[in-house]
């Protein structure tokens, strides 16, 4: 399969700068798998295609302020940091095993070498003299080594929690680039029932949720599980290879917890569906599946509790194991998350068709716009 299979034409005005308020009443688009079926209704419509029994599953990561903009300094002569200044924005993408180091993306990156130290709380520096420049700031890192992908290693003198800390404080809001301004608040740029901090773009799919919704299911029968994980570059990055065969997946972290992954495998068991909220949702449930095919001995039913990396890439002609239906939103060009959407449904074309369709109908597209569930 070729990258260019999976491409589509979509106007700009139909890319959404800011969600739908109340959430829920977002449009939706069903798609029934089974008959080809389409039908054009709104996110709060939902409650009537969700059937008591039904297994809702979650991605419950939490979004932080992961984009910084700092300045550079040579680390060993940083008193001169504010009379050669070197602007330079600072992407946070994941932490990494050893404390304080961090995978980030810079921009621009050709600017940052391995010596060099980041300042980011720059107000606080500026303020105080050349020579305690190092000791006023706190929020800083130095640069260790680029990696062949382009990305960076950087030094934190904190552990992973205060470097969230500060960042929330020093900071922005990491909306894609297609989004033109930046919310007021990061609660726009969130989930609902977001706890568990550690994501640098948003699972977007649960942004339709909202609290009256969710209660209207629970009502309803409808059951809830979740899962965690922190998104990252497997997420977002682009496809640049020509050959879909030839894009490599980038680990993120996730977990599952064995109250969680009780209440899969009984769903499963009983024949009840597991939905899943979002492609981070489809691809933890899916990426811990596919270790059972390892003869883990612990992975005894459909799911087992897990923490750690999954890289999982999901394309056409892969076999889902435990995902039944999926809501979704609408995903760019080319991206490994409309490779997903394609193998859901079963066929690329018929996917494009759906999304053309969805482009005539003025539907909203990618973070903030309307949604799609998959049954």
């Amino acid at each position: 399969m070729n990258t260019s299979d999976f491409d589509y034409n979509l106007p700009t005005e139909l890319i959404a700068q800011k969600p739908i308020e109340p959430r829920d009443h977002s449009r939706l688009l069903v798609v029934n798998r089974e008959n080809n079926k389409l039908e054009h209704k709104h996110f709060f419509d939902i409650v009537d295609y969700l059937k008591p029994g039904d297994l809702l599953v979650w991605n419950n990561s939490k979004v932080f302020k992961a984009r910084l903009f700092g300045e550079l300094v040579d680390a060993d002569n940083n008193q001169e940091l504010f009379e050669h200044k070197k602007p330079v924005e600072i992407f946070l993408v994941r932490e990494m095993e050893n404390k304080g180091v961090w995978k980030v993306l810079a921009k621009p990156g050709r600017h940052v070498r391995a010596g060099m130290r980041i300042v980011f709380d720059l107000d606080a520096a500026k303020n105080s003299s050349k020579a305690g420049i190092s000791r006023s700031s706190n929020f800083y890192c130095d640069a260790l080594v680029k990696e062949i992908d382009g990305t960076i290693l950087v030094q934190f003198p904190d552990d992973a929690e205060t470097v969230r800390n500060k960042a929330n404080r020093y900071g922005h809001i990491p909306v894609p680039p297609y989004v033109k301004d930046e919310p007021d608040q990061i609660e726009t740029y969130q989930t609902v029932y977001a706890k568990d901090e550690g994501s640098v773009a948003a699972p977007t799919a649960g942004f339709h949720f909202t609290p009256e919704l969710i209660e209207k299911l629970k009502n309803k029968g409808v059951e809830f599980a979740e899962v965690t994980l922190h998104v990252g570059l497997g997420t977002f990055l682009p496809v640049k290879s020509e050959r879909v065969e030839d894009h490599t997946m980038h680990s993120e972290w996730v977990e599952l917890t064995e109250k969680n992954a009780e209440k899969i495998n009984q769903a499963k068991a009983e024949g009840r569906r597991v939905v899943a909220v979002g492609t981070t949702t489809v691809r933890t449930l899916e990426g811990i599946a596919k270790f059972k095919d390892l003869k883990i001995e612990r992975f005894k039913d459909c799911v087992a509790p897990y923490s750690g990396d999954i890289n999982i890439f999901i394309k056409p002609g892969f076999e889902f194991k435990v995902v039944d239906a999926v809501i979704t939103n609408f995903h760019l060009p080319k991206s490994t998350l409309l490779m997903l959407v394609s193998a859901f449904i079963g066929d690329r074309q018929r996917t494009l068709d759906i999304y053309n369709q969805a482009v005539d109908e003025k539907y909203r597209f990618f973070s903030f716009g309307d949604a799609m569930f998959i049954y």
